[in-house]
């Protein structure tokens, strides 16, 4: 499609063209100082302290968020604040991420000597090794010479998404070394969507009187009654032998397939019309988990079986998944 290039469609699309390039020339960049950088975060029995100003410091909120979110503890500072007072904070065990594009920042390059004097080495990700901040760190990432893509030359662009795409980078590999699961992430994210996804079944299920349990024994009746009588009035009952193990699950849809058939044969034994294969889930897997598997087989409970063996630890009725706003 041909764009009128005087317009802002225009210099929108050049906008994205060129902080496009620049994550791609960072690609040929990337090398053993990053791999190193990667290490020591790592290694750092302390925290990853994120500092830079202005706009390479809200880049570095960023960063030392994902890094805690995904298992490296870390911290944001503000350069300016750390020499008034918040260079307490710091401890030598610690390591300092100094973002610059230009390595000329004045109150990172103050700061820098004084954190290498608590003991905390420095990572420094900016433009190039020769910059002021660069020769006083002890480990550079070099991101290249970049330009803004301001019309200016000057607002920060191109520049803080290179800082923000080295940033994940940086945290994806920390994050794949230290092999971080699926349970560390939603202890870390216990609200929003991630976390209640994350939550194991266990947490949510229903128990004990809430659970419509009912012995291979019993009559259709038998079933009826349950599901009626159990509080929150599952539309399901869980049939299971006499040590608790499930061999099926009788449901309202089986309930009304019998009644268009005619009659009902209240006294006939449940196990004639249950579904001897239901599927099931372990109190231990993740409630995600329980919301694809109803949402694939079109269903509305799940037994829910003990980590191990065939024994019903409880049920998952499709409401428990909608309290929990999945």
């Amino acid at each position: 499609m041909a764009v009128d290039e005087n317009t802002s469609l225009a210099r929108g699309l050049e906008v994205l063209k060129l902080e496009a390039e620049a994550i791609r020339t960072l690609q040929e960049r990337l090398g053993s100082s990053f791999e190193l950088a990667v290490q020591n975060m790592l290694e750092c029995e302390g925290r990853v302290v994120v500092a830079g100003m202005g706009k390479a410091g809200l880049i570095g909120q960023k960063i030392s968020a994902t890094l805690a979110s995904t298992g490296t503890p870390s911290l944001s500072l503000h350069p300016a604040e750390a020499l008034h007072g918040d260079l307490g904070r710091l401890r030598p065990e610690d390591i300092l991420l100094a973002l610059s594009k230009s390595g000329e920042t004045r109150e990172l390059i103050q700061l820098v000597p004084a954190v290498k004097a608590i003991g905390v080495s420095v990572v420094a990700l900016t433009e190039s090794g020769t910059s002021a901040l660069g020769k006083i760190s002890d480990l550079v990432v070099e991101m290249g010479p970049l330009s803004e893509a301001c019309p200016l030359g000057l607002a920060p662009t191109v520049t803080t998404t290179a800082m923000l795409a080295l940033g994940d980078a940086i945290a994806m590999a920390v994050l794949e070394k230290r092999d971080f699961t699926r349970e560390e992430f939603a202890a870390f994210h216990p609200a929003g969507t991630l976390g209640r996804s994350l939550m194991r079944i266990g947490e949510i299920m229903r128990r004990g009187h809430e659970v419509p349990l009912l012995n291979e024994n019993a009559s259709l009746r038998d079933a009826l009654v349950v599901m009626t009588e159990t509080p929150g009035r599952p539309g399901a009952a869980i049939i299971t032998n006499d040590s608790g193990d499930l061999l099926g699950i009788f449901t309202d849809g089986d309930l009304r397939r019998i009644a268009c058939e005619g009659e009902l044969p209240l006294e006939n034994p449940v196990t004639q019309y249950m579904a001897s294969q239901p599927s099931f889930v372990r109190e231990d897997q993740l409630v995600g988990e329980a919301l694809h598997l109803i949402k694939d087989s079109h269903i509305d409970q799940l037994p829910v079986l003990e980590s191990v063996g065939n024994r019903v630890a409880g049920l998952v009725d499709v409401q428990d998944l909608l309290e929990v706003r999945l």
